[in-house]
């Protein structure tokens, strides 16, 4: 299978359990391949044979500002969902989600998640 790979997509959410991440959007970053034959769009360079990526990155988005969860495995879970949902072509999707300032005492300069979502056939 062939795969998209969209790298360092910057947006900021209320995510967490702490009081202080209930009260505050926090910086996130999220990496996402999808799973998709390209050999159609290959052979033809058309944006209609593939699966266009700012629509994705638009999905996610919005996603991310309505969940408001407590657990970034939620939020990965989520993401995954909506992007199998958004296009047939997609037949699977790897998600991860690191906060880039997570409430630490330690230096650390993020955490995060990965999932890992197949389309059921």
């Amino acid at each position: 299978m062939d795969r998209i790979e969209l790298r360092g997509l910057r947006l900021t959410a209320i995510v967490g359990v702490l009081p202080e991440e209930r009260e505050r959007a926090q910086p996130l970053r999220l990496d996402l391949d999808l799973d998709v034959d390209l050999t159609a769009a290959a052979a033809s360079d058309a944006l209609d044979d593939t699966v266009d990526y700012g629509a994705v990155c638009d999905r996610v988005a919005a996603v991310v500002a309505g969940a408001e969860p407590q657990l970034l495995e939620r939020l990965a879970g989520l993401v995954a969902a909506n992007v199998l949902d958004l296009d047939d072509r997609i037949a699977g999707v790897e998600v991860a989600v690191h906060k880039l300032r997570p409430p630490v005492p330690h230096q650390l300069d993020s955490s995060g998640v990965r999932v890992a979502r197949q389309r059921r056939r």
